[in-house]
């Protein structure tokens, strides 16, 4: 896939309904003949459309898309769903339409219709947050598997239906796409899913029409303010997933400061766990082992109950995503006893693809290849690995182009001050000037209160040689933005290009 645009998931035998009925169960005014015509899928996008689809034309940023609607039913479209003035742009395009105020916040209620996703009978776990989402989700995913639960997944990298795995396009699906999956996943006979649920999903309408059975926060900080006015903005576009419409109950992390926040906002019964000492909370969770290979930890009630696990993990941050998931678990009715028999002697058997991933051998530097993007992500993940390094750490990065530009300098400045060697590099720059994103990074860097010796190395491929160059025995280098990801943006094209690829290759070039 890389390079490519991932294939949307759809039932392989998708149910089929009338578009009259349709028209009749939302109460929508119509334009031409809806007859006896059937429909098998809804689509926002011309360029998955397959025969039998209800095509649904949005205004987005730069053109409506019901301009497309003759294209839309030239590639098989039976319909087009959208507003009035939609409805004027598709006249003459021969497709009967159905006209609503404001179709994409009708889409997940029309595609839970489509789909019949209402009817699927398996749990369904959504997880928010700055960070932790993708790992959160992947480990409640292995806990599942571990208790015999046919599991499906979406996430940041993934998507997996019943061990069918498929590389991921957003962090969470359009809602056309997303009731796809969850069709295709009924028809696998997936039991339950765990889903990534980020703020950008939950006000753009991604999950809607989705109710989840249990939802978890994680934490806040500075993050998507691209996408947000400032942190209250973003705070308030994660809390609805923690409304009556978007979930039955919650467990929450006070990790952060904004958990405490969610509990008293919540609209759902919630539970709380956390890793601080001196919170009050139902759960806690205590680190008891630290290895470089795994992390050892106890999850424990206030009315005594507890489980010991362990992750194949490195860091404190990411057993506590494990602790959330395990309370997640339990408020979704397993029982504590029947999740520490299958993970309590062996321990959590997952992996996570991109996060804190090493791709090192038994000799040479150790190389860790991450997905983080924030400050507080840097900060949790070069803490983990300094505690397993005998040498110097050795960071490699870069930021997002066209994306949120106000949390560089806070980045660069964590980074600095949590490695010895700092190599700033390029990473999407997308149509953004690479030099210019690089110099805001070194503007941060510089500003750190301890200074790492930084180096500036562009492109990518050569950054990561030369932080292998700079390497010996026993010191560690984490590369960090790429993670699980297999292309770069540059001007709006998609180049292969795998970070954990290339630095397996920086390692054999070195001799090691």
């Amino acid at each position: 896939m890389s390079g490519r645009t991932p294939p949307v998931l759809r039932p392989e035998h998708p149910p089929v309904r009338e578009l009259s009925e349709l028209a009749a169960h939302f109460q929508l005014d119509s334009r031409g003949a809806l007859g006896d015509i059937a429909i098998t899928g809804i689509t926002l996008s011309t360029h998955d459309l397959q025969p039998g689809d209800v095509y649904v034309g949005v205004r987005g940023a730069h053109a409506h898309g019901a301009a497309y609607a003759a294209q839309a039913r030239a590639a098989g479209a039976v319909a087009l769903v959208t507003d009035a003035e939609g409805a004027a742009l598709a006249e003459g395009s021969g497709l009967p339409v159905l006209i609503v105020d404001d179709p994409r916040g009708r889409l997940g209620a029309l595609a839970s219709w489509v789909y019949r996703t209402a009817e699927f009978e398996g749990q369904l776990f959504g997880i928010t947050g700055t960070n932790g989402k993708t790992s959160s989700v992947y480990l409640l995913e292995a806990v599942l598997r571990q208790l015999g639960v046919v599991t499906g997944l979406s996430s940041t990298a993934e998507r997996h239906i019943a061990g069918l795995t498929v590389v991921s396009r957003l962090t969470t699906p359009e809602a056309t796409e997303f009731h796809a999956l969850l069709a295709r996943m009924a028809e696998a006979g997936v039991r339950a899913v765990a889903v990534e649920v980020s703020a950008q999903a939950l006000s753009r309408h991604r999950v809607d029409g989705v109710l989840f059975d249990v939802v978890g926060f994680t934490n806040l900080s500075h993050d998507h303010l691209d996408d947000y006015a400032d942190m209250e903005e973003y705070y308030a576009a994660k809390l609805p997933l923690f409304t009556a419409e978007r979930g039955r109950r919650g467990v929450v992390s006070l990790d952060s400061d904004y958990g405490a926040r969610v509990v008293a906002d919540a609209g759902i019964p919630v539970t709380t766990i956390t890793s601080r000492a001196g919170v009050e909370a139902d759960w806690h969770l205590v680190v008891t082992e630290e290895d470089a290979a795994y992390t050892g930890f106890r999850v424990s009630h206030s009315d005594g109950r507890s489980l010991q696990s362990s992750i194949p993990l490195i860091g404190s941050h990411m057993a506590a995503n494990a602790g959330l998931v395990i309370v997640m678990l339990v408020e979704a009715g397993y029982a504590l006893d029947d999740i520490a028999r299958a993970v309590g002697e062996r321990g959590i058997d997952a992996y996570l693809p991109g996060r804190t991933e090493r791709v090192s051998g038994d000799r040479g530097p150790s190389v860790y290849v991450d997905f983080g993007h924030s400050a507080d992500a840097f900060e949790n993940t070069l803490a983990a690995v300094r505690r397993f390094t005998t040498g110097r750490t050795i960071m490699v990065f870069g930021a997002d182009g066209d994306r949120d530009a106000t949390k560089r300098h806070e980045m660069a400045r964590v980074a600095a001050e949590g490695c010895d060697v700092l190599v700033i590099t390029d990473h999407h720059p997308r149509f953004e000037d690479p030099v210019a994103i690089r110099r805001a990074l070194l503007e941060g860097a510089r500003a750190a209160v301890s200074q790492p010796e930084i180096h500036e190395i562009s492109p990518p491929e050569q950054a990561i040689r030369h932080a292998v160059g700079l390497a010996r025995e026993g010191d560690s280098i984490l590369w960090a933005g790429p993670g699980h990801q297999d292309y770069r943006e540059i001007r709006g094209v998609r180049t292969e290009y795998s970070a954990r690829d290339e630095a397996r290759a920086a390692l054999r070039e070195a001799g090691w």
